[in-house]
């Protein structure tokens, strides 16, 4: 009971977090403020939907639509989805399967890329901030640099033995479509769809696999506190609906709703 009470109070190091472990209860450290809780009832955000297909083969004017769209998002909500976009939904599933495969390996596995190195080009981590959060947040992830690919494939993780090959495939797709929706906010922006391309190109990317393991009191943790990206846009591929969005309008969070075969945007700070 002694080993307990201390547990509830104190913080945890990386590889022995109670979300790795799967502690049966929340200790302390990770219960969030009452007043920080989602509502029993989570509203669901009215996320923009849009339709890349119409950008290579609509007419002019639903071209011109689809840009518009893209802009009213960008500055209402700062986030869309996107369908048509033109990764397989194989790859797609085969990515969240790989994914899902690395964070089901033995610790003593996963600790060969701990790290609380935030320059590190391949990491894997705990929490939001380790070492520093004063709340700890129930997620593991894996994070690494992924453009150009041939520079950094090789030092990803090799087990499960296929993560290389459909990961780096999937972030070739993502690659290019991040390329096509710079182009698409630039043109909605009125400066051209080539103002950023090249920047772009010779830009960074930074895959984030995040996990979110089974919690016993999910209304009292979070997996990511409230934050902003410091990216120009993240695409975002979910596996399940838990992804919250401030609507600026009524200054509450709220559900995105999980479209299948979609992905979300989320314009970053560098965007702004």
């Amino acid at each position: 009971m002694g080993d307990r009470d201390e547990s509830r109070s104190s913080s945890f190091p990386m590889g022995k977090t109670a979300q790795e472990t799967g502690l049966p209860y929340v200790p302390e450290c990770y219960v969030i403020p009452t007043s920080h809780r989602d509502s029993v009832t989570l509203e669901v955000a009215n996320v923009p939907t849009i339709d890349f297909g119409k950008l290579k083969q609509g007419s002019d004017e639903k071209r011109a639509t689809v840009i518009q769209e893209i802009r009213t998002a960008c500055r209402q909500l700062g986030f869309f989805q996107i369908i048509n976009h033109g990764i397989p939904q194989s790859l797609l599933d085969g990515a969240l399967a790989v994914a899902s495969g690395f964070f089901e390996l033995p610790n003593s596995e996963k600790a060969k890329f701990m790290s609380n190195d935030v320059h590190k080009p391949v990491r894997y981590g705990t929490s939001f901030k380790d070492g520093v959060d004063k709340i700890q947040f129930w997620r593991v992830f894996l994070k690494h640099y992924a453009h150009p690919l041939e520079n950094w494939i090789d030092s990803w993780p090799n087990n499960p033995p296929s993560y290389r090959e459909t990961m780096g495939e999937y972030c070739r797709e993502v690659m290019r479509l991040s390329l096509e929706v710079t182009s698409a906010i630039t043109e909605s922006l009125g400066i051209g769809p080539t103002y950023l391309t090249k920047k772009m190109e010779n830009g960074m990317q930074v895959i984030t696999v995040n996990g979110y393991p089974p919690c016993p009191r999910p209304e009292m943790a979070l997996g990511l506190p409230p934050h902003s990206d410091y990216s120009c846009f993240t695409i975002v591929l979910q596996s399940f609906a838990g992804l919250e969005v401030m609507d600026v309008g009524d200054g509450k969070w709220k559900l995105i709703p999980n479209l299948e075969t979609a992905v979300q945007v989320h314009v970053g700070d560098h965007a702004f």
